[in-house]
């Protein structure tokens, strides 16, 4: 396909940000759903401002990282387990932003930052891998600053099934997707721990359909594990068609001692 010709099949009108950056660059990058449309739908209700101190966890190859140093100005420390950290500074380095973003090398629960450093904690498509047990979200609020944000995007569910998942949906289950909750689950979730006020909790905008959309355009250009699994998420949310899956998006604010 030429680039012209991507370029428009991935514009997104509700992301004008997101659509500035090379899309072959972005499809290179990417290790899941479009995390530059999830990074913008996060930062549309959760605002960066140039200079703050950004916790991007989970940032996979720091496609995320390089969105907020540019459209905002943040200093970012781009955070990943599975992504080694001097393959995300060579990424950082040709984008331009080295000054703003640095790689880290760590494990949600052993992150190597001095209590209350960050301004904010962003996190597009992990936290629902490492972020579901009660006490996390105390753990990753100690590294806010008093008055901090936290911020997540993740796959979500309406809401919760009453045990099995629903006839559509059962053929293409795999157990690990056991960790999509409801956006008002999330909400609970935090607030119970009463080291957080969620100021908003919602399903994204059409988000099922950003997510298919995605999965549709991407298929091409995947190969091994990842098309694998890109053709096992498109099959699901053709098979849900918006019924019971999309994805939420969760702001909250560091309570105080």
């Amino acid at each position: 396909m030429a680039d012209a010709q991507l370029r428009a099949r991935i514009r997104h009108p509700a992301y004008p940000r997101a659509n500035g950056y090379d899309p072959r660059w972005v499809i290179e990058n990417q290790m899941g759903p479009n995390a530059l449309w999830l990074m913008e739908a996060l930062t549309q209700v959760m605002s960066i401002e140039p200079g703050m101190k950004v916790l991007d966890l989970g940032c996979g190859r720091a496609i995320t990282s390089i969105f907020l140093a540019k459209e905002f100005g943040a200093r970012v420390w781009a955070t990943d387990l599975w992504i080694a950290a001097r393959d995300n500074h060579e990424r950082i380095r040709e984008a331009g932003v080295e000054d703003l973003v640095t790689a880290v090398h760590a494990e949600a629960h052993s992150l190597p930052y001095d209590l209350g450093s960050f301004d904010a904690v962003v996190c597009v498509d992990a936290y629902h891998y490492f972020g579901t047990g009660d006490l996390y979200i105390g753990h990753i609020t100690s590294y806010l600053r008093e008055g901090g944000r936290i911020g997540i995007a993740v796959p979500a569910l309406f809401q919760e099934f009453d045990g099995t998942p629903p006839a559509e949906l059962a053929p293409h289950w795999e157990w690990e997707f056991c960790s999509f909750y409801s956006a008002e689950w999330w909400r609970r979730h935090w607030e119970k721990s009463s080291r957080v006020t969620v100021e908003l909790a919602e399903v994204i905008p059409d988000g099922w359909c950003d997510w298919l959309r995605w999965q549709e355009l991407i298929e091409p250009y995947t190969e091994g594990f990842l098309h694998d699994a890109g053709k096992r998420d498109r099959a699901m949310l053709e098979a849900d068609r918006g019924k019971n899956l999309s994805f939420a998006r969760v702001v909250g604010t560091k309570s105080s001692p």
